[in-house]
């Protein structure tokens, strides 16, 4: 009997099942996109429908067994993944009855209340946890508390999303370290809850739910969740994790001193390490990575695909009709076309995300500067080109904070996601960083990373890192070319005073900050 691994992957816009052979190999995908819908009462707020959410991956799972026409008792495991930061509360009969995307904005009167309440209690968390209010999960636990004080009463346990899709399976409600730590309620060292932060918080100390590491079987699916996705009872189910570092799973970063830079929406950089060790200045987030006794470092940049994707909309009418009869991306032809503008842009510089400071996380007003009433040199090509120059620029930043906290650097990194698919972006980012860009096959691998853990699990895999040394293949590598590293180099130094100078206009409210943390 053939053997197959799945991967249910509840993302921040969509969810998918995705069917693997034992060989890393996709072989069948069913995706469907979902929404979070802002309640009209409380600005910033975005709801997680859990009936709807929960009917879309049904049908995705039940697509891909009809897709391929297995026996479902030839999967031999199903894992899952999500996006980070979403929670769910459940109440005292088992059921949903609050929950919030990653997304959600909502809680800035509980930040300030915090803050309020004990001006050094974030950065004592931070210490803890690796987590500021910026992102976790204590202010919007809060904001249920203070604004919904019936539900928060009824509240008897919280988890993350891909906890929830295990729970719908097998009725077991459990977390795993990757994303609960993101909570910002867990002790990293020792990978688990700690609900003395709760309780500083003024939160209940009673509702986490038992921790099982990635890549270790949680339960099976039980009669209702078969009867529901057409899994077959008895199937294990497997503790997954957190998309960002699943993905680093999916391109074989799993050992210590290893990083990733995952260019989608946001550009993610991962650096493994194997202490649990936070930054004294609180600039940057400490994970818990996927596989045991192994922590990342972690430092987002704002909206770099997204900023793309508004470039491409307002400017690009031109390269979008050309695509359109030719049958080709966009985004290739604008590269394509920026080719010739030479390395650093003419000096012209742009301002979108801040290197993170995760203590007082905000970014500048959007700002394209130093450039020249010219339109040989500084047309929409130029700009395009600016735009991915910065996003490798904030990345430099990033590597430099992580090295400043932790003493080290990576030797290569990994480059994946849809940024990664551009040969020219690849390029200047290695130029930039001064070091190897390695760019997988399988560029989107969270699922992949999924599958690995649950193939770990039942015993298929020995290891998350020996099956990725062996299922992950490699499409190129990009070597930095020295003279433009000299170029980048004296750009990021008047790139750092640049972006500061447009931070004070900020803070002094003559622009409008790009986003801001809740509470600042």
């Amino acid at each position: 009997m053939k053997q197959y691994l799945m991967a249910i992957d509840a993302g921040t816009g969509s969810v998918r099942a995705v069917l693997f052979d034992t060989n890393g190999n996709q072989l069948f995908v069913s995706q469907q996109e979902w929404y979070h819908k802002e309640d009209p009462r409380f600005k910033g707020s975005m709801d997680f429908d859990w009936d709807y959410n929960w009917n879309l991956a049904v049908g995705c799972v039940q697509d891909v067994l009809k897709q391929s026409q297995i026996d479902p008792k030839e999967i031999a495991a199903v894992s899952t993944t999500c996006m980070r930061e979403g929670i769910v509360l459940y109440g005292k009969d088992g059921k949903e009855i609050w929950a919030c995307a990653n997304v959600d904005a909502r809680s800035a009167d509980e930040v300030a209340e915090l803050i309020s309440k004990s001006p050094t209690l974030e950065k004592e968390i931070y210490r803890e946890s690796g987590q500021t209010y910026a992102l976790d999960a204590l202010p919007r636990i809060l904001w249920v508390k203070n604004k919904i004080p019936e539900l928060y009463e009824e509240t008897t346990t919280v988890s993350m999303f891909n906890d929830w899709l295990i729970y719908k399976l097998t009725g077991k409600l459990s977390t795993e370290p990757s994303n609960g730590s993101t909570t910002g309620i867990f002790n990293l060292e020792s990978r688990n809850w700690n609900p003395l932060i709760a309780e500083k918080c003024g939160l209940k100390t009673d509702i986490f739910p038992s921790v099982y590491e990635s890549g270790t079987i949680v339960a099976n699916i039980n009669t209702i969740g078969a009867t529901q996705t057409g899994l077959a009872v008895g199937t294990p189910v497997v503790a997954g994790g957190g998309d960002a570092q699943l993905g680093c799973i999916g391109v074989g970063v799993t050992q210590n001193n290893q990083a990733a830079i995952f260019g989608g929406s946001f550009w993610q950089y991962e650096y493994n390490t194997d202490v649990a060790k936070t930054d004294d200045n609180c600039r940057v987030r400490v994970n818990c990575h996927a596989v045991p006794n192994i922590w990342q470092y972690e430092a987002l940049a704002f909206y770099p695909g997204l900023v793309m994707r508004w470039y491409r909309d307002a400017f690009c009418e031109l390269e979008k009709a050309e695509a359109k009869a030719t049958g080709r991306d966009t985004y290739a032809i604008m590269a394509e076309k920026a080719a010739d503008v030479p390395v650093g842009c003419y000096g012209m510089m742009c301002a979108f995300s801040d290197v993170m400071n995760y203590i007082e996380w905000k970014h500048a007003a959007p700002t394209f500067t130093n450039f020249a009433l010219d339109p040989v040199k500084y047309n929409r090509f130029t700009f395009y080109r600016a735009l991915m120059e910065n996003a490798c620029i904030v990345t430099r930043g990033h590597l430099d904070l992580v090295k400043e906290v932790t003493g080290n650097m990576p030797t290569e990194v990994v480059f994946a996601s849809g940024a990664s698919k551009s040969p020219q972006w690849c390029q200047i980012l290695a130029d930039v960083l001064g070091l190897p860009v390695r760019v997988p096959v399988i560029k989107e691998a969270t699922a992949l990373g999924a599958a690995i853990l649950a193939g770990v699990g039942v015993g298929i895999y020995t290891d998350a890192a020996s099956a990725a040394s062996k299922i992950v293949k490699w499409d190129n590598e990009y070597i930095p070319n020295p003279e433009n590293t000299k170029i980048y180099n004296e750009m990021y130094s008047k790139w750092r005073e640049m972006y500061s100078a447009q931070l004070s206009l900020a803070d002094r409210k003559i622009t409008n900050n790009m986003w801001i943390a809740p509470g600042l």
